[in-house]
């Protein structure tokens, strides 16, 4: 459980890191993956997705290409477990 928290700490972090590379300006502005972190745990250890990540996850929905391209984050986002997570969601898997 300790290696879990650190997990969640560094997705976080990549969380933040993506939303200050991302924020000023146009079609980005609406793009916010700490919006993400909520899903932290759905993402990297399977479990069950909430509610809120649900929701936080269809607002982000068209960022997702833009999260996955980005070469910090873009491991969790094409991970097996945000795949599944979005599935549970009920949300497409995106093809970018």
């Amino acid at each position: 459980m300790a290696g879990m928290g650190k997990q969640q700490v560094v997705a976080a972090l990549m969380l933040a890191l993506v939303v200050l590379a991302a924020a000023p300006g146009g079609a980005h502005a609406a793009c916010q993956a700490s919006q993400l972190a909520v899903c932290a745990s759905a993402i990297l250890s399977g479990a069950k997705p909430s509610g809120e990540c649900c929701g936080n996850l269809r607002a982000q929905q068209g960022c997702f290409c833009q999260y996955a391209k980005d070469p910090t984050y873009g491991l969790y986002i094409r991970s097996p477990h945000a795949r599944d997570t979005l599935q549970s969601c009920g949300l497409a898997v995106p093809h970018c």
